[in-house]
């Protein structure tokens, strides 16, 4: 049984969606805070688990007959690491084989605000005496899509990420990692850092919008705080403007490069490229 933490999220609907190309959904159990949101999960035949990161007694129960547990990290920045904690603890108590965590990249060396709780889930993984698998995963190409949908209109990319190479790739080439991790045979006791084959600076991509386009855009470099108040001007929660600027910031000290292609050898095939996710994103 391959057990998926935060099923209904982007990610883990990837996730399952990927296994069930190779696995019957019998050996798939999604895990979800809430069922009653979970009608395109159970649809597929998966078997729905109630849980919740900060109820343990819940996760024991999820994690019920585990062979491989998928640790999809927590959406609520701040929260992450008690929450992380209990999911550690309850598989520790469950006994899988393999216990795999989505990270982000480098999230040892990592300027990036973000990479802290991260980092210190690693090392409560590390410590729990499972085998396990940690896929630090890079910036989604679909964290740019408002960028790139509404920069043709505006004719300006807005970021703090200066010239700073970002090693995108598609959600799905993330969810392949790790699918890729949980149907080996043998997972490997590994940390993987995972990027877009091919890393681009935020003027490229502002390029490569107008030239699809035809519409002129450039790319605009603003300083964390004035990019924070752009942000919150368009609408964005206090904690979550703050969390894109410090992450741009980030990335301008190379904090979201790599060059190890290692997600694409781990899939088996080359990521997502900028031409691709800008035209997706255009046509969506």
């Amino acid at each position: 049984m391959i057990v998926i933490t935060g099923a209904s999220g982007q990610l883990g609907q990837l996730v399952i969606s990927s296994l069930l190309k190779t696995l019957p959904a019998s050996g798939i159990a999604a895990v979800v805070r809430d069922p009653a949101k979970a009608g395109a999960l159970s649809a597929q035949g998966v078997q729905l688990r109630q849980a919740d990161y900060n109820d343990p007694a819940s996760l024991d129960a999820a994690f019920q007959g585990a062979d491989k547990i998928l640790l999809i990290s927590s959406s609520e920045v701040g929260q992450r690491l008690p929450q992380h904690r209990n999911a550690v603890e309850a598989a520790k108590r469950a006994q899988p084989k393999l216990l795999a965590y989505t990270s982000v990249l480098h999230a040892d060396t990592s300027p990036l605000g973000l990479a802290g709780e991260h980092k210190a889930t690693e090392e409560l993984i590390r410590a729990s005496g499972l085998n396990y698998t940690i896929l630090r995963n890079g910036w989604y190409f679909e964290n740019y899509h408002n960028s790139i949908v509404g920069g043709p209109a505006h004719g300006v990319v807005l970021g703090s990420a200066g010239e700073g190479r970002i090693a995108a790739a598609a959600r799905a080439d993330y969810a392949d990692a790790a699918v890729a991790v949980l149907t080996a045979e043998e997972p490997p006791q590994a940390i993987y850092e995972l990027g877009g084959d091919h890393p681009f600076t935020m003027a490229e991509l502002a390029a490569e919008i107008a030239r699809q386009s035809g519409q002129p855009v450039a790319y605009q470099n603003l300083p964390q705080a004035e990019y924070k108040a752009a942000l919150l001007g368009w609408g964005l929660p206090e904690g979550l403007a703050s969390l894109i600027a410090d992450s741009d910031i980030g990335a301008s000290q190379g904090g979201l490069d790599d060059r190890s292609r290692s997600l694409s050898q781990l899939i088996g095939r080359p990521t997502q490229t900028l031409s691709d996710a800008v035209k997706a994103a255009l046509t969506a």
